[in-house]
């Protein structure tokens, strides 16, 4: 039996990792070395370092809400890899599309920072948002297609990671949408999923 090179090739979950890690890693300090300092010469006061540091609260607000939103992501990715027994070659040009998309995450925050009223750049920045979602679905989608998901991994944790990623891709089209309604919206609710995604409130009913 012949054994091809794409048979052997990016087989690794480790390298794929750690590669991930690096990136993210990256990604997430470039995004608050963009953020900029109120420029010195036009500062001659207290009152005036105080209005232009209030200035920056929007940008500000942006830019943590990109961080959460790449560490979402993260877990997101680490927690389907962590459930693989391998990797292959097609799951792993997926994983690096994935990958791809998180180094847009920096550009298409500062486009969303500087044009906050412009319907235009909050749909490049859902649309950033919804790319990084349906790669990750994909991704699942492939290592359980192609056996590769860990057999200690129960159905109910299977159908746990399909549903997050599913209902996660419906609340992105939504709040997408909202655009066409409102930018504010459509940018808050950017921040009341991402916030709930990030600390995931738990609600349980109270026993009788």
């Amino acid at each position: 039996m012949t054994i091809s090179y794409n048979h052997l090739a990016g087989k690794s979950v480790e390298r794929l990792a750690a590669l991930s890690d690096g990136i993210f890693g990256v990604v997430m300090t470039l995004l608050l070395l963009q953020l900029q300092e109120p420029a010195k010469d036009l500062i001659h006061s207290e009152n005036q370092l105080l209005l232009a540091l209030w200035a920056l609260c929007p940008k500000l607000l942006v830019y943590l809400m990109s961080f959460i939103t790449l560490g979402i992501f993260w877990v997101g990715q680490q927690t389907q890899l962590n459930h693989l027994t391998r990797s292959e070659r097609h799951l792993t040009w997926i994983h690096l599309i994935f990958l791809f998309a998180v180094t847009i995450v920096p550009f298409t925050t500062r486009l969303l920072a500087s044009f906050i009223t412009y319907r235009m750049a909050l749909l490049v920045y859902w649309a950033n948002i919804m790319i990084l979602g349906i790669t990750l679905s994909i991704a699942w989608w492939r290592a359980q297609s192609t056996g590769l998901v860990k057999e200690e991994l129960t159905a109910e944790g299977r159908t746990a990671i399909r549903n997050r990623l599913i209902y996660a891709q419906i609340f992105y089209t939504f709040g997408a949408l909202l655009c066409f309604v409102n930018n504010y919206w459509s940018f808050g609710f950017i921040i009341l999923l991402q916030l709930n995604y990030a600390f995931a409130p738990h609600f349980h009913r109270p026993k009788k």
